[in-house]
């Protein structure tokens, strides 16, 4: 359906784009600081998720509203600032609850939760939306018809090196935090870090304009 050549060139502009730390790796770091090494790789499955349903609304034309709207781009920007400021806040009020996580495995819901919480992030980043929106058709051959289905399947290529990328990083952090576990204090120390980084990658993202 894609050309070959199309693929190929997208996989390493996904690559170079994800591989370099910016604002989706910082969130992964911070949640491995705060809830460890598998609920960093939950939340990173379900970033990805989120991003994917970002990529089927640009290729069924919903995105290009967020990319236009300097409205939407605004709310939707702000929506996702507040929850990561809320997110890091959280963190800090039980940061000192941390050390129990190693005493008693957790609920399958609070997997749900991690899961959910990873998902509205993805689905909430404008910028992503934007950058779909503007990069993705460019590496679409109209000549083959199907424009949505290449759509999908290019964004299937970032799902699947996203998924990667971050998850090396997730296990990292998480390994760094597992070492940090045998001092209480540390792991709090440790927590609060992580809290505080999340509510500074909000502050960016609400703080930050269009480039347009």
């Amino acid at each position: 359906m894609v050309p070959t050549g199309h693929l190929l060139a997208f996989t390493i502009t996904a690559f170079a784009l994800i591989a370099v730390p910016g604002p989706s790796v910082l969130f992964v770091i911070s949640r491995a600081l705060v809830i460890g090494r598998r609920g960093a790789l939950v939340t990173v499955l379900g970033n990805a998720l989120g991003v994917y349903v970002q990529v089927i609304a640009v290729a069924f034309g919903v995105g290009a509203i967020v990319e236009r709207s300097i409205a939407v781009f605004t709310l939707l920007k702000l929506a996702g600032a507040g929850y990561l400021v809320f997110l890091g806040v959280q963190a800090i009020r039980h940061r000192r609850a941390l050390s129990t996580v190693f005493d008693t495995e957790p609920a399958p819901r609070s997997q749900l939760r991690i899961l959910r919480e990873g998902f509205t992030v993805g689905l909430a980043n404008p910028k992503s939306v934007v950058f779909f929106a503007a990069v993705l058709p460019q590496f679409v051959d109209r000549s083959r018809g199907q424009v949505p289905v290449q759509l999908l399947i290019l964004g299937a290529i970032f799902f699947a090196v996203a998924l990667v990328s971050d998850s090396i990083w997730a296990v990292v952090a998480g390994s760094a935090r597992t070492w940090f576990a045998s001092s209480p204090r540390r792991l709090a120390t440790l927590g609060g870090t992580g809290g505080v980084l999340m509510i500074g990658i909000g502050a960016r993202l609400a703080l930050s304009g269009r480039h347009d």
